[in-house]
C-alpha cells in the first residue's frame, strides 16, 4: 500500500487523463481525416472538448463530494446525491421542461438554472426540517434528506403521469449527460467547483480527524459540528453546480473514493486530490462509451455509470455483511 503521496503519482494520474482526453477527442461518429477545416473546428472545439472539459470538472467533482460524504458521515455507502440534492434538481429540472420557460444567464438555460435553484432550495429544506425537529445530528439529517428525496420522486411521477408527451424528455436528463456542453458553462462549473474543491481540501487533515470519532476529534480541539455544516455546504453547491449542467450522473462518487482507498489508504490529503482525478478519467471513459458504442445514437452517460457502478455497490454491501458477522 501507497504511504506517502509523491508528486510521480500525481504527475502520472494527470498524464493519464490527458492521454484519455487526446484519445477521446480523436474518437466519434464523425471521422476527424474526413471533414473539411471549418468542420473539424467545430466538432473538436465547439463540441467534443466542451463536454470532455465538463466531464472532468463533473466526474472530479462527483468523486471527491463522495469521499467527503463518506467520511463524514462514516458511511461506506453515501454518494453525493444523499441529501436529495438530485431529486431537488430533478424536480426543478422537470418544471422547466413542462412549462417551457426559456432564458439563458451565463450559458446555461432554465432547466439549468431551475436544476440548480432546486437541489440548493431542497438542501435548506432539510436543514430547516432538521433544526425545527431540533434533531439536527448526522444520522438525523440523512433520514430526512432522505424522505424530502422520496418525496420530491412522488412529485416528479406525478407532474410525468399529466404530462405524458415531456416523459422522454424528462427520462433522459434524469438519466445523465454532458452532451449539451458549452465553454460558458464549463466556466460557470468550473469556478464553482475550483472554489468548493480548494476550500475542502484544506480541510482535509480536519476530515481525518471526523473518522476518528465524535469525542476524539473534540478533544483534539475539533468544532465537529462547524466542520461538518461547512463541508456539507460547500458539497452540496458543487453537486448543484454539476447537476445543473449534466443531470443525474449516479455511482461517480461511491465507487471512485474506495477504489482509491484501496491504493492511497484512507488518509484524505491523499484521497482527495487522488479522487478528482480519477473520477475525471472515469466520467471521460464512460463518456467516450455513451456517444461511441452505438453511434451515431447516444447513450446517457448516466447508463454507463450505472452498468460500472451496480456491480461494485453490491460488492460493497456483500462486504459490509461479512465485516457484521
Amino acid at each position: 500500500m501507497i504511504k506517502k503521496c509523491k508528486t510521480g503519482y500525481i504527475i502520472t494520474l494527470i498524464l493519464i487523463l490527458i492521454l484519455v482526453v487526446l484519445v477521446s477527442v480523436s474518437l466519434g461518429s464523425t471521422q476527424i481525416g474526413a471533414v473539411s477545416n471549418d468542420t473539424y473546428e467545430i466538432i473538436i472545439w465547439k463540441i467534443r472538448l466542451p463536454r470532455i472539459c465538463l466531464a472532468v470538472l463533473v466526474g472530479g467533482a462527483l468523486a471527491v463530494v463522495g469521499a467527503v460524504f463518506q467520511a463524514m458521515f462514516a458511511n461506506p455507502l453515501a454518494d453525493p446525491h444523499i441529501l436529495g440534492v438530485s431529486s431537488g434538481a430533478a424536480l426543478g429540472a422537470t418544471i422547466a421542461m413542462l412549462t417551457g420557460i426559456t432564458f439563458n444567464v451565463l450559458g446555461i438555460g432554465a432547466i439549468g438554472c431551475f436544476a440548480f435553484v432546486g437541489a440548493l432550495l431542497t438542501v435548506l429544506v432539510v436543514y430547516a426540517l432538521a433544526k425545527v425537529c431540533g434533531v439536527e445530528s448526522i444520522a438525523n439529517i440523512l433520514l430526512i434528506g432522505t424522505a424530502v428525496s422520496t418525496m420530491l420522486s412522488a412529485v416528479i411521477s406525478i407532474l410525468m403521469v399529466f404530462n405524458h408527451d415531456q416523459i422522454e424528455k424528462v427520462y433522459l436528463w434524469v438519466m445523465g449527460s454532458v452532451s449539451a456542453a458549452t465553454w460558458l458553462k464549463n466556466a460557470f462549473v468550473a469556478i464553482v467547483v475550483i472554489i468548493c474543491m480548494v476550500i475542502i481540501m484544506i480541510h482535509s487533515r480536519k476530515l481525518n480527524l471526523l473518522m476518528m470519532g465524535e469525542e476524539d476529534a473534540s478533544c483534539l480541539g475539533l468544532d465537529t459540528d462547524k466542520i461538518r455544516k461547512r463541508l456539507m455546504v460547500l458539497c452540496s453547491v458543487t453537486v448543484a453546480a454539476t447537476v445543473s449542467v449534466s443531470g443525474i450522473i449516479g455511482f461517480v462518487g461511491l465507487i471512485i473514493p474506495h477504489c482509491v482507498k484501496m491504493i492511497t489508504g484512507s488518509d484524505h490529503r491523499k484521497v482527495l486530490p487522488y479522487s478528482f482525478l480519477c473520477g475525471s478519467v472515469f466520467l471521460v471513459v464512460c463518456d467516450t462509451i455513451a456517444r461511441t458504442i452505438a453511434a451515431p445514437t447516444e447513450i446517457p452517460v448516466g447508463i454507463i455509470t450505472s452498468v460500472c457502478g451496480a456491480p461494485f455497490f453490491i460488492g460493497l454491501i456483500l462486504k459490509q455483511k461479512k465485516k457484521l458477522k
